[in-house]
């Protein structure tokens, strides 16, 4: 055993509901288990941090070859038809009903999850270069985002640190 403290790293690059949670969830049990965490938000992933679109997250059932029938109520493991996903109002359905059976679990809301995160110490950051290219600014996001970064920074910061990308 090292003297050092553990570390993790999340950087988040995506937006859809079913690619949120894994930073989360996995956050949540790292802070839980005493590591620090920090989470790094680039391109699409910044739609989690951002306080007008954190709250209108989805789950697009195109191109989602995992999304099986039975999470639609359906028995079986079969998948969705891939060309349901194009059918107007799919991928709303898709994401009400996801959150639907969240929300039945107990689950956070990202909104929540952040919140949570952010309360137990861990630390959140913007890219730069994402923000420069969607001409966003800070005052664009949750009051969790410690800063704006660049990637050099966030590497010195998390230096030693086990860095997982999503």
């Amino acid at each position: 055993m090292t003297d050092q403290p553990r570390k993790i790293a999340f950087i988040c690059s995506k937006g859809n509901l079913d690619m949120v949670y894994p930073a989360l969830v996995m956050g949540w049990a790292a802070i839980g288990n005493g590591i620090d965490v920090t989470i790094f938000f680039t391109f699409w992933g910044m739609d989690m941090i951002n306080k007008h679109r954190v709250d209108h997250l989805e789950i697009p059932p195109l191109a989602n070859s995992s999304m099986k029938m039975n999470m639609m109520g359906v028995p079986g493991y079969v998948g969705i038809p891939q060309i349901m996903g194009v059918i107007p109002g799919m991928t709303a359905f898709a994401s009400a009903l996801m959150k639907s059976k969240m929300k039945k679990l107990g689950v956070p809301t990202v909104r929540e999850y952040l919140e949570m995160l952010s309360d137990a110490g861990a630390n959140m950051y913007a890219c730069k270069m994402s923000v420069d290219m969607f001409k966003l600014t800070k005052e664009d996001f949750l009051p969790c985002v410690k800063d704006i970064v660049t990637a050099g920074d966030f590497m010195d910061m998390t230096e030693g640190a086990q860095i997982v990308f999503i």
